[in-house]
């Protein structure tokens, strides 16, 4: 389903912990992080279609997570011509996407990254909210980068506390776990503006 400019509707979905860091999953067989996001079906709305994809692509359910915002208006990329399907080119020209801004309520336990028969992800991990993007694929970096500013302004307060390992004077160890078994390095914080 194609609107007259050739841009699928999709949705997005930045899902936050409790610590405001963001969810990022692996694509399958590959070495690329993404946010979940999938295609609106024909009768649904951005929400059902989120809500779908939520569960498809990371296990969970409504009662999982909370919606914290939503992008106003449309976000579109257009897709490298290489990329696109033969039968599709001069039809397809990208995506068009409505981003959604998701707190988890759940536990991390609640996910599952194989609750459909065609899983999009084989590992998950949470970066900090403002990481770098170079993990993700060159043309969809710059509807990243517009959906995090926009939606920023939303992210919950955390409440204030010291860290009792710095004030001992001991680091935390500086590797980030990925979930499933694959190990990622540590994100740098970007704030925002900063490519």
């Amino acid at each position: 389903m194609l609107d007259r400019e050739g841009f699928r509707p999709n949705v997005g979905i930045i899902l936050l912990n409790h610590k405001n860091q963001v969810f990022w999953g692996k694509r399958i067989r590959t070495h690329s992080w993404q946010f979940p996001q999938g295609g609106i079906k024909h009768g649904e709305n951005p929400e059902q279609a989120m809500y779908r994809e939520l569960h498809e692509e990371v296990g969970l359910r409504p009662e999982h997570v909370r919606i914290v915002a939503r992008t106003r208006d449309w976000l579109r990329y257009e897709v490298p011509e290489h990329y696109i399907r033969r039968d599709a080119r001069g039809h397809y020209k990208g995506q068009k996407q409505i981003w959604f801004l998701l707190q988890l309520t759940g536990r991390d336990s609640d996910m599952n990254l194989r609750a459909t028969d065609h899983p999009e992800f084989d590992a998950w991990r949470w970066n900090d909210y403002w990481v770098p993007l170079e993990a993700v694929i060159e043309f969809k970096r710059g509807v990243y980068q517009m959906a995090l500013t926009e939606l920023a302004r939303f992210l919950p307060r955390l409440p204030h506390h010291h860290n009792r390992y710095l004030r001992a004077g001991l680091r935390p160890h500086g590797r980030d776990e990925a979930r499933d078994g694959a190990v990622a390095p540590a994100v740098a914080r970007q704030e925002p503006g900063e490519d």
